[in-house]
């Protein structure tokens, strides 16, 4: 490498970080959900593979200190070799109140993407959705992404930057929301947006129909008893299900029947989170 004067100078070594944020992958590819993945690919598509691979042994050695995730903006620290941690930010354009309009209304034409995103879930189905209302879900050029980190390097991605596209794309592994989010509607707003217009649209006394798409079972036979998982993510996830217990009472819309004054659905809840060994009289028992 060389400074701006074309002097060569050695590779700096990074500071030892204490409490950063460690990718969980230790070798091979890093985001083992099929969004994080892609989010990774689409980033060496753009010609930033071999820039990329710079920032693995960041990410796995926790030089990230911080991470958050905002409307339009991912701003992290990384801890790299002066004392000062350096400041990087990854910033997209959020879609537009009209865009979000479309996507929602797509989403909820369809009960599964909404019961499937309840579960912490993103349908495949779903980039197709963003690019059908013009609004694509992952960069399509490297104009669409704007990279700035405030170290030395002038290369971008910097190992910096990469070290925190990996991060990131973990935590698009924990919690496809945050990707979302970056565009601008998060969790608890999309939802209340979805719920709002599958409610307004089933016609009185019509239950909606939930179509599941797959592949056919003679196309996956080869892998069918295969882990989507590896082990070690598998070890890595919490004990608790991540799925609520009355999921599929909040993924349908509940018959038109009243009784006490209260729907199906409200009278129904109780039992189902008996079922799963949740105390119905806990609020929080059934808390997204």
């Amino acid at each position: 490498m060389t400074d701006d004067t074309g002097q060569f100078y050695p590779p700096s070594r990074p500071r030892r970080a204490a409490g950063g944020i460690k990718a969980r992958s230790k070798r091979g590819p890093i985001g083992e959900r099929w969004w994080s993945r892609r989010f990774i690919d689409v980033l060496e598509s753009l010609g930033l593979a071999s820039r990329l691979s710079r920032g693995r042994s960041y990410a796995r050695s926790g030089q990230v200190l911080a991470l958050d995730i905002s409307t339009g903006h991912v701003t992290a620290t990384v801890q790299g070799s002066r004392v000062k941690p350096y400041l990087v930010r990854l910033t997209v354009d959020p879609l537009t109140t009209r865009q979000w309009r479309a996507v929602e209304a797509s989403l909820a034409g369809r009960a599964v993407f909404r019961a499937r995103l309840l579960a912490g879930e993103m349908p495949a189905e779903i980039e197709q959705i963003f690019a059908d209302c013009g609004t694509p879900l992952f960069p399509r050029s490297a104009r669409d992404l704007e990279m700035a980190c405030s170290c030395p390097d002038w290369e971008v991605p910097c190992k910096h930057l990469a070290a925190v596209c990996y991060v990131l794309a973990e935590a698009f592994d924990d919690d496809p929301f945050g990707m979302l989010a970056w565009r601008g509607k998060g969790r608890a707003e999309l939802l209340a947006s979805l719920r709002s217009i599958s409610g307004g649209r089933e016609p009185a006394g019509r239950p909606p129909v939930i179509e599941v798409p797959d592949r056919p079972l003679a196309e996956c036979v080869a892998g069918f008893w295969a882990p989507a998982l590896s082990p070690a993510r598998l070890r890595s996830l919490p004990l608790a299900a991540a799925t609520p217990p009355d999921l599929l009472l909040r993924s349908v819309e509940p018959p038109l029947l009243i009784a006490g004054g209260q729907d199906l659905a409200t009278l129904l809840r109780p039992a189902y989170l008996a079922m799963t060994g949740c105390d119905p009289d806990d609020p929080d028992a059934a808390r997204q």
